[in-house]
């Protein structure tokens, strides 16, 4: 199993920029593929963006450009560094971990608001 600990949240202006953090511990070796989703209240959970352990990165089309997914293996930690931010990201971040047998790990979520 996969802990995930999510950090790097808050309030931010229109056009301002956040990072999140996410570390992972326990069977870190077993993780395919991290990444972050979102919700918003009422809504679905959605891809925002994944790594997977061999770099490969993947985008929610209306955060290319924007937002950018990075992974640093010695500290078993994936960021996401948010750019250009707008008011329609405003939604809790959720850190996720896939491992090779299909189990799926996520943290407990950070909550992200951008003013307009």
């Amino acid at each position: 199993q996969v802990q995930l600990v999510e950090s790097g949240g808050g309030l931010v202006q229109y056009g301002g920029s956040l990072r999140l953090s996410c570390a992972a511990s326990g069977s870190i070796f077993s993780i395919y593929v991290m990444g972050w989703y979102r919700q918003e209240p009422g809504k679905q959970r959605e891809l925002v963006a994944s790594i997977t352990s061999g770099g490969t990165t993947n985008y929610k089309d209306s955060v290319k450009g924007r937002f950018t997914i990075s992974r640093d293996n010695a500290k078993n930690t994936v960021y996401l560094q948010m750019n250009s931010l707008k008011p329609e990201d405003t939604a809790v971040y959720y850190c996720y971990a896939v491992e090779r047998t299909g189990t799926w790990n996520w943290g407990r979520g950070t909550q992200v608001t951008v003013s307009s």
